[in-house]
């Protein structure tokens, strides 16, 4: 039984997310970096401390997102996605049954 809804279309959109998701990736390791060095500041109170690797925990949420991106991916149906693309490439045919 044919799918309604374009399970391309979901395919494309997520490989948009994960583009932008790769784009942040560097940066925020390079966030986590530097908040673990602030964490070394000498005498810093505890209640900073704990606000810094909150920080840290929020920045490793990250890898949550690139696990649904993975478990999207997995829900498609098997082979949907490269019908609908050779549906595309030839392109509608008109119907000759009367």
């Amino acid at each position: 039984m044919p799918i309604k809804w374009s399970a391309l279309k979901v395919s494309e959109a997520i490989d948009m997310v994960e583009e932008c998701v790769n784009q942040v990736v560097e940066p925020l390791e390079q966030a986590k970096l530097i908040v673990n060095e602030a964490r070394k500041i000498p005498n810093l109170p505890q209640y900073v401390d704990q606000r810094l690797v909150r920080l840290i925990i929020d920045i490793k949420r990250l890898d949550g997102i690139k696990t649904s991106i993975v478990a999207i991916r997995q829900e498609l149906p098997d082979g949907v996605i490269e019908a609908e693309k050779k549906k595309l490439e030839s392109g509608s045919q008109l119907s000759l049954a009367a």
